[in-house]
């Protein structure tokens, strides 16, 4: 089920939220914590009578994420109000649970909710909340890495008792998209972002619309993108349209590891995820977690997608070839033979690039920040090398940024100062957000052809999911998915 959050000061406000988030929820938690005022017996009555949807009703301390800090005596009469009224659903914390009366037809909802860590003992304290007797019980903590995810599903997967289990925070996105699968009870959806009572939570819109929320079962496959920032990628949106479109029973979902990939990927073994997009910082340290990765890849020293094969995780590297066929299309009908590029960067997707250079015999520079890094990606794809700093001096046709500078949100930087274009280069950017980089921008003023990272990042998810599913991607869906999803990221 999804649980829209009311989170109003008064008891009008809640009435009309209560209607309008009823024609697209299944449930709607009251919130009465959020009031200016406590309601009293009469206000709760008339917002529960001729309910369209069930009700949850709770009344939180501050400590647990609550507005307002009323006594517990006094959060308990509302509670017991609510009974006596025929709320579907009252919940209160693990410490009060013995202090509610006779339930009636009320189902309990026993809660945890723990805002600094997921502790490990998380069995153990599911175990707590099922011996108050409660109908239902709630696990709700902060996600300080996402392996805390991983231990969430472990309880929702063993829980013989009704569970809500759910990390908060960015890091916890996961288990309130892919909780379903593992069998919790509801995941909470507030209808904008002003009304969010739990941080991390997904807005209503995006877990119908974008993760399809209600369409996912315990067969539903799952996919993802690994890196580190994910929260403004628009792979979600580019790969669950396809899925859609197709009819193809699975989920992607945004994996940010901010620690060691490789443990998360081995920890995710057990989900089991099915195919990953992976980005940076991760391209490299990946590879390590594999069971195989093809030979291109394994030269290239990075990879950017993975496909389980019946448990074996395959990696390969679509980057290459992707970037290789955007940039082609702006030499209309010539070749890279000969030509001399300036590749910017010595990361994953500039090893990717540099030998898709090399193998289409362009006559490639690599310029890099760290000379060091320079030098070693140099040696291994047979071109030359210079710092960053001398690029101006650079004879170059062709212009490659492959690092993240100037992606979202930090627009307003560029990997090299204007002066080193000049009229008719062309120019190719691997950051796809924004569509138009300053790094582009300035190009195009001085007279430059420019590509942008869109055509790069639509190649290649059309590539990954193809490996992934073995069917021709709606590609034109995915381009117009992408453009879209640019153009409200820049309004």
């Amino acid at each position: 089920m999804i649980c829209v959050p009311l989170a109003e000061p008064t008891s009008k406000q809640a009435r009309r939220s209560m209607i309008e988030a009823a024609a697209r929820a299944d449930i709607v938690e009251l919130r009465l914590d959020q009031f200016d005022e406590l309601p009293d017996s009469k206000a709760l009555a008339g917002i529960l009578a001729d309910r369209p949807c069930p009700v949850i009703v709770t009344n939180r301390p501050k400590s647990q994420g609550g507005r307002n800090d009323w006594d517990d005596d006094v959060r308990l009469k509302t509670l017991d109000a609510a009974i006596e009224l025929g709320a579907d659903y009252v919940d209160v914390e693990l410490e009060l649970a013995g202090k509610i009366g006779h339930r009636r037809r009320t189902r309990l909802v026993v809660s945890y909710h723990n805002f600094a860590s997921t502790p490990l003992d998380l069995k153990k304290k599911y175990a707590e909340l099922v011996d108050t007797g409660a109908d239902v019980v709630k696990l709700a903590t902060m996600a300080n890495s996402i392996i805390d995810n991983l231990r969430m599903f472990d309880v929702l997967r063993e829980a013989a008792v009704p569970c809500i289990g759910l990390c908060m925070g960015e890091l916890g996105l996961i288990s309130r998209v892919l909780g379903r699968k593992f069998g919790t009870m509801l995941t909470y959806a507030p209808m904008d972002r002003a009304k969010e009572t739990a941080p991390g939570q997904v807005l209503l819109d995006d877990m119908i619309g974008l993760y399809n929320y209600r369409s996912i079962t315990s067969d539903t496959a799952v996919y993802g993108v690994i890196g580190n920032p994910v929260a403004h990628s628009v792979s979600p949106h580019v790969h669950n349209a396809a899925f859609r479109a197709l009819g193809i029973n699975a989920v992607y979902v945004p994996f940010k590891v901010e620690g060691d990939v490789r443990n998360f990927i081995e920890a995710s073994r057990g989900i089991p995820v099915k195919g990953y997009s992976i980005t940076v910082p991760h391209k490299q340290d990946a590879m390590a977690a594999l069971d195989e990765v093809d030979s291109l890849c394994r030269k290239i020293g990075a990879v950017n997608t993975v496909v389980n094969h019946k448990g074996r995780l395959v990696g390969s590297n679509t980057d290459w070839t992707a970037a290789i066929e955007a940039i082609e299309t702006a030499l209309i009908g010539e070749t890279l033979a000969g030509r001399r590029v300036a590749l910017i960067g010595a990361g994953g997707t500039a090893r990717a690039i540099a030998f898709g250079l090399r193998a289409k015999g362009a006559l490639t520079c690599i310029f890099n920040r760290t000379p060091e890094r320079a030098r070693d990606l140099a040696a291994d794809a047979e071109c030359k090398w210079r710092p960053l700093d001398e690029i101006e001096s650079a004879e170059a046709d062709i212009i490659i940024n492959s690092t993240s500078v100037g992606m979202h949100p930090n627009v307003d930087e560029t990997p090299v100062p204007a002066s080193v274009f000049r009229r008719k280069m062309i120019v190719f950017d691997a950051v796809y957000n924004p569509a138009e980089t300053r790094f582009l921008r300035e190009a195009k003023e001085a007279g430059c052809l420019t590509v942008c990272g869109m055509d790069m990042f639509v190649n290649q998810a059309a590539q990954q999911f193809k490996t992934w599913t073995e069917m021709n991607p709606p590609r034109e869906l995915m381009e117009a998915i992408v453009r879209e999803q640019l153009v409200s990221l820049e309004d």
